[in-house]
């Protein structure tokens, strides 16, 4: 028997690990390797094997496989599918059914929003302002209440006006004063005008004495170098000359002198038509302050956190109210990418987000020359640091062509609306129009 050469033989075996094999005995405790005999090793022969089962006379064999031949994965593949649809069948007729007639129901819903641009990115805007007294006072009355509409010139609030009542009587008194100077400066130019028609009467007088004493003198300065006259006669004659000359001037002095008084007359009515024109801008002055005693809405709107109240000391300039007109629009902010078919008249459905049960249509009224950050109070400065393309949001102002009357809108409420870029209809409609 051939044994390898790392094996030794001990008894009656020999193994090739070099372990012996003999007669199995139990292990003897205190002794080594196992509790066997120093120099002896007892080891197990190895199994035998048994020869193949003859198959019995008459068994048919399988074949065996081809080697050169690929193991046929395709009709597996295709017995797996056949399988799976005859499990699912009624899954796939279910998903066929239904897919039928989405795809005719998505292209019918994308031909009819690509007619429309919407955004949700739009808000109810209006000129709000504050309302404030124009004079100082004590409020007496303030006939209004929080969130109330008022028509044009609707009360809002009343002002003590005695102070004012008092200083318009004392300016209308002023006008009549500026008035009667007027009428007296009248009646002295009537005076003086008949001082002057005296002047002049005078004057005339006085210049027909002057011809008869000079034709008097002429006489008798002849008749004083004939013996018919005499010298004392001329000298007297010449003397009443000179007289009558003078008087003429002292005439004509007069006349000049009432003349004069005529202009300063005229300058003091001047400044009379002046002084009336001065106390009847303070009496309209007055009565303006007497009317702004009485605070009252410009244009029809609503009274939004009133502040006035009876008894309350306002000053000018005091927030009474705030106020929101009726004069109200649409502030939609669209993406600059959708401008590019919108035009003003364009029409638009607005759904309001306080009253979804509501349609309300009105039309665009105009696109801002701008993007929202261009007039924000810190605009973006694109020009430093990183810059990231963003794309920009445009607002477009949208007038409402039915406002409902029956409930509050007012700044800031939320509204979603829906801009028709395209007005031909769309394929839906057609069809609604059709069936």
């Amino acid at each position: 028997m051939m044994l390898d050469p790392n094996s030794r033989e001990v008894g009656n075996e020999t193994l090739p690990d070099g372990r012996q094999s003999g007669p199995a005995s139990a292990p003897q405790k205190g002794k080594p390797n196992g509790g066997f005999a120093d120099g002896e090793l007892r080891l197990r022969s190895p199994a035998r094997r048994e020869p193949p089962r003859a198959d019995p006379p008459g068994r048919p064999q399988p074949p065996e496989p081809d080697k050169d031949l690929k193991p046929q994965t395709h009709d597996a593949d295709g017995k797996a599918r056949r399988s799976w649809l005859r499990r699912h069948s009624t899954a796939l007729v279910f998903g066929l059914l239904c897919l039928t007639p989405a795809v005719p129901a998505g292209y019918l819903y994308w031909d009819h929003a690509s007619h429309f641009e919407t955004t949700d990115d739009t808000y109810i805007a209006a000129r709000q302002f504050a309302i404030a007294p124009e004079v100082s006072g004590y409020i007496t009355a303030v006939p209004v209440t929080d969130n109330e509409h008022v028509a044009a010139g609707g009360v809002i609030a009343r002002i003590d006006d005695r102070n004012y009542r008092a200083a318009l009587a004392q300016a209308k008194a002023q006008v009549a004063g500026a008035r009667a100077n007027i009428e007296n400066i009248d009646a002295q130019m009537g005076v003086q005008q008949a001082q002057i028609n005296a002047a002049e009467a005078q004057v005339n007088s006085a210049q027909a004495a002057v011809v008869f004493a000079q034709q008097q003198a002429q006489r008798y300065q002849y008749l004083s170098h004939t013996i018919a006259g005499t010298v004392q006669n001329a000298q007297q004659y010449a003397s009443q000359l000179h007289q009558q000359q003078a008087a003429l001037d002292s005439a004509q002095a007069t006349l000049k002198q009432a003349q004069r008084q005529v202009d300063s007359l005229k300058a003091q009515r001047d400044s009379a038509v002046a002084s009336l024109a001065q106390a009847k801008a303070q009496r309209d002055q007055a009565r303006l302050n007497l009317s702004y005693t009485t605070v009252t809405a410009a244009q029809p709107g609503r009274v939004v956190q009133l502040a006035a109240a009876v008894g309350q000391y306002a000053q000018p300039g005091t927030n009474l109210t705030m106020f929101v007109p009726d004069d109200i629009w649409i502030t939609a902010n669209f993406k600059e990418t959708q401008l590019d078919a919108m035009r003003p008249g364009e029409p638009v459905t607005i759904d309001i987000d306080a009253y979804p049960e509501r349609t309300i249509h009105g039309h665009l009224a105009s696109v801002q020359p701008g993007s929202g950050t261009a007039f924000s109070l810190l605009p973006a400065q694109n020009a430093t640091g990183n810059w990231v393309k963003i794309v920009q949001r445009v607002p477009v102002k949208i007038v409402m062509d039915d406002p409902p009357t029956d409930v509050a809108l007012g700044p800031g409420m939320s509204v979603e609306a829906s801009v028709r870029v395209n007005p031909h209809p769309s394929l839906y409609e057609q069809l609604k129009a059709w069936l």
